[in-house]
């Protein structure tokens, strides 16, 4: 009964000793074996681990790839405009026992406190020799690329591997915005008044050339009237030549009615002449268009 009693014990020690010597390896993580502080066993594959109870400890780390945003940080480029941005890298732990031996015991923490130093001095060293307006442009890939290989050759003695780094956030300060946007509205307005001084040269010249087409045509119309009229007024003189030709004294007396006719035009008229003037030649057709007598020998006659 008394060796039971011992035996019962003994295979409860036995028990745990062997149960605190497995441990267990997730397939999401890395496990080293410690013992004393130093590095005894690297567990990279999951499933069952042994280990020396009490005397070896395991230490587990990520085996995915985690990510690592950075705070705001204000760089300078080649133009002298300081610029805010942010950025994220994401890396992983690939050799673990270059990783225990640079964070010693702080482990994650420590390495992205270290890693944040690294990825920080990589985006000032490659931002600061661009202009702002390629920090600024859509298609940054070489940049980024630049950054992530500096960060990775640096961060090689970790124990990490820095598989990617991208800027999130390129901005100006805030007390830069201001300015900027006064510039930017400047360079608008500059822009508006260029373009509209080169819609009023347009306009003057679209003036210039229809006031010059006007005149043109006026001109040409005006020749053309001349033309017209004085081909009239040779045609008129032909017809007078001819009828004069044919008849002279009813050449005469025609002529002689128009002669009436214009000057008689007036409600009144008075006509001072000879008495032996041409204008009574047809004294009697006077009379008949005037309605009166016409006084001669030095006096005033008047006809309606």
């Amino acid at each position: 009964m008394s060796r039971m009693q011992f035996a019962i014990p003994a295979l409860v020690i036995v028990a745990g000793a062997a149960l605190s010597s497995l441990f267990v390896v997730d397939e999401r993580e890395k496990a080293l074996v410690l013992q004393f502080g130093q590095v005894k066993q690297v567990k990279e594959t999951p499933g069952l681990g042994f280990k020396i109870p009490l005397i070896q400890e395991v230490v587990t780390y990520e085996d995915r790839i985690l990510s690592l945003p950075t705070q705001p940080l204000e760089v300078t480029p080649l133009d002298d405009r300081r610029l805010v941005v942010d950025a994220f890298a994401r890396w992983r732990i690939v050799n673990l026992i270059e990783f225990r031996e640079a964070v010693g015991a702080g482990g994650e923490q420590v390495a992205k406190s270290r890693l944040d130093s690294i990825v920080n001095a990589a985006i000032r060293e490659i931002l600061g020799s661009v202009p702002s307006t390629a920090v600024l442009s859509a298609d940054r890939t070489v940049l980024m690329t630049r950054i992530r290989d500096i960060a990775r050759r640096e961060a090689a003695a970790l124990g990490i591997d820095v598989i990617d780094v991208r800027l999130t956030r390129t901005e100006l300060p805030e007390q830069n915005l201001a300015a900027t946007f006064a510039r930017m509205r400047a360079e608008r307005e500059r822009e508006a008044a260029d373009e509209r001084a080169r819609g009023g040269e347009a306009a003057q010249r679209v003036r210039a050339t229809a006031d010059r087409t006007v005149v043109e045509l006026t001109s040409e119309a005006r020749k053309q009237a001349e033309i017209i009229r004085g081909e009239a007024d040779a045609e008129r003189n032909a017809i007078y030549a001819e009828a004069f030709g044919r008849d002279p004294e009813f050449f005469a007396f025609t002529r002689s009615l128009e002669f009436y006719a214009q000057t008689m035009r007036a409600e009144s008229s008075s006509l001072v002449t000879q008495p032996d003037s041409v204008y009574f030649d047809y004294d009697r057709f006077l009379k008949s268009i005037g309605g009166g007598s016409a006084q001669a020998g030095g006096s005033a006659g008047s006809g309606q």
